[in-house]
């Protein structure tokens, strides 16, 4: 179970500093709309083409030796099932994901394709909460 605390400078400077070390750095662009100023940040440039990948990274570097021997389980219709999978490659970490059956072929194909194993469930259902507990 994760324990959730208020984020510290000290622990914004240690995600950013352990993410910078593996992911690229991803372009702001500012553009002018109706005299409005809007960012957009190009996430799409990240290894899976999304943010989450960021907290996957963050996340599974922080689990120990033994967290790590044990393998994770996340549950994800897509991005999440995608950064973590490509995290726990990279760690050698076994990675289980419980993914709703009617999530995009696409994001399951990626997933698998990435090293993780994909267990599915029915939405209407089932409950991916207990599934992911059962598994962990």
């Amino acid at each position: 179970m994760t324990i959730l605390r208020q984020p510290t400078r000290a622990g914004l400077r240690d995600a950013a500093e352990k993410i910078a070390r593996i992911l690229p750095p991803t372009p702001l662009f500012v553009h002018e709309i109706k005299g409005v100023d809007v960012a957009f940040k190009a996430e799409s440039l990240q290894p899976i083409g999304a943010f989450k990948i960021r907290g996957a990274w963050h996340r599974l570097t922080a689990l120990d030796a033994a967290a790590r021997a044990k393998g994770v389980v996340a549950f994800s219709s897509g991005n999440h099932a995608q950064g973590v999978a490509w995290a726990a490659r990279k760690l050698g970490i076994a990675a289980t994901i419980v993914m709703p059956s009617d999530a995009p072929r696409l994001k399951r194909e990626s997933t698998l394709a990435l090293g993780a194993e994909v267990v599915t469930y029915d939405r209407a259902t089932e409950s991916r909460e207990i599934i992911a507990a059962r598994l962990a």
